[in-house]
């Protein structure tokens, strides 16, 4: 199967596949979502987390190879893309196809048949590189929408390991996903898996659907992704005492906050989420001047078209709302389009006497779960969510909301605005409670539980 790698220590390791690996610094700050899943996962035992380095300097031609480093048991290990492959197989096809697709954006696809290729391309080249470092016993999980195709090209390689697969994405209900050109070829390339996992049961049906209509056998099982609460909850205890959050108390000034977090993205609703708020102030006279919307959502794939012109379409909504309705000592929507440090991010949250989530689509949104961990157990915030958020099933006692309706969200904004202490306290407990019970570590648990008793393939 290849040469064995640094670390190993006579013990089957785990190895983690995904498209862009962390740095060791990285795994061991993080404090939320699917870092701190893996990272769990690979505690105690060799792994090797294995994708790209997030260099595109690799020369046309060129095989990949690995360079690895190893940091407590763990090989982290990498290949660089040419400029080509990383603008055909991550800006193309990844992030400019299968993204709007999987989040029911059929309208956003730009389909090309030469961006295709080159993400199969891409996916053979880390099948290649990767099975030189693998060893005859591993358990492999590959991470998300980028690398549907891994499992089959190692299989093709000769990979008999067990190979799992979640996708950390919405999967969209078949006749949908297959409106795109070589959605057959890969739903047939997860027959390569031995476990495919989703986040939400709906995703799992949709998925299967897709599956069953193509004659793949292997099924989609949901394995809902949480935080690392407890270490959220101490962040933000700790945030609240920040200079940052110092800061921010004088400028609200006794305000309400009302608090959006997400990337800059279609998917997340932020357009609709600033017409809501708009129309709360229109129609809810009474929350002028007494309450703050900050928006945080640092620019991504900002080279893509899409993502240009939604940030042209926020800004316009931003200066439109601030100049019809501030006053000189009330700025009423505060807009920041970078990442704020974590600790003072979870102290945003805690301070936050509404937490607003908003996607017209999600896998599960991380950002809402930790919302609900940040609160002070003793006079917690509400969470307005949407209710197409992979967390929507789990958080029911959210203030659910249609996200397309801007006076649903300006109606759901007055109610927790206004809400008494006694359901403020019933409805975080019971949110604190599913956020407690499914955890980032529990997710990665209950996914390794199934594949490692797998039956291992027989070589062909």
């Amino acid at each position: 199967m290849g040469s064995r790698s640094m670390g190993s220590r006579g013990m089957a390791r785990l190895v983690v596949v995904s498209n862009r690996v962390p740095s060791p610094r990285e795994v061991s700050q993080a404090a939320g979502g699917l870092t701190v899943g893996l990272a769990d996962a690979i505690k105690g035992q060799p792994s090797l987390w294995f994708g790209w380095s997030g260099s595109s300097t690799a020369r046309e031609g060129d095989e990949p190879v690995p360079t690895a480093i190893e940091q407590n048991g763990v090989t982290y290990a990498t290949i660089d893309l040419t400029a080509r492959q990383h603008k055909g197989f991550y800006q193309g096809f990844s992030n400019g196809i299968l993204w709007p697709v999987c989040h029911y954006r059929l309208g956003l696809m730009q389909y090309s048949r030469e961006e295709l290729d080159t993400y199969l391309e891409v996916n053979a080249r880390y099948a290649r590189a990767l099975k030189a470092l693998l060893e005859p016993d591993d358990t492999i999980w590959v991470q998300d929408y980028q690398l549907f195709p891994l499992g089959a090209a190692l299989r093709r390689d000769g990979v008999t390991s067990r190979i799992g697969f979640f996708l950390h994405i919405p999967f969209p209900p078949e006749q949908l996903f297959r409106a795109l050109p070589g959605a057959d070829l890969l739903l047939a390339d997860l027959d390569g898996y031995d476990v495919v996992g989703v986040q939400t049961e709906q995703d799992a049906a949709n998925m299967n659907g897709a599956l069953q209509a193509v004659g793949v056998a292997v099924r989609a099982q949901a394995y809902p992704i949480g935080i690392d609460p407890k270490s959220f909850a101490r962040q933000a205890a700790r945030g609240e005492t920040s200079k940052e959050m110092g800061r921010l108390t004088q400028a609200l000034n006794n305000r309400a906050l009302i608090l959006g977090v997400d990337r800059l993205d279609y998917s997340k609703g932020i357009p609709e989420r600033f017409r809501g708020f708009e129309r709360l102030l229109q129609r809810f006279p009474a929350h002028r001047g007494k309450v703050s919307f900050m928006q945080i959502a640092p620019v991504s794939r900002g080279e893509v078209a899409e993502y240009k012109a939604l940030r042209r379409q926020l800004d316009e909504l931003a200066g439109r709302i601030n100049g019809d309705w501030a006053e000189i000592d009330w700025i009423p929507l505060r807009y920041i389009t970078r990442g704020l440090p974590r600790k003072v991010l979870a102290g945003v949250h805690r301070r936050a006497a509404v937490g607003l989530v908003t996607p017209l689509r999600d896998g599960m949104n991380l950002v809402a779960k930790e919302y609900v961990a940040a609160q002070d157990p003793a006079d917690p915030g509400v969470l307005v969510l949407s209710r197409f958020a992979g967390a929507a099933p789990e958080l029911g006692d959210a203030v659910l909301v249609n996200p397309y309706d801007p006076d649903e969200i300006a109606e759901a904004l007055d109610r927790a605005l206004t809400m008494a202490l006694p359901e403020r306290l019933r409805r975080w407990e019971a949110m604190n409670a599913a956020v407690t019970r499914v955890t980032a570590a529990s997710w990665a648990r209950g996914f390794l539980d199934v594949l490692n008793n797998v039956q291992v393939r027989q070589a062909a």
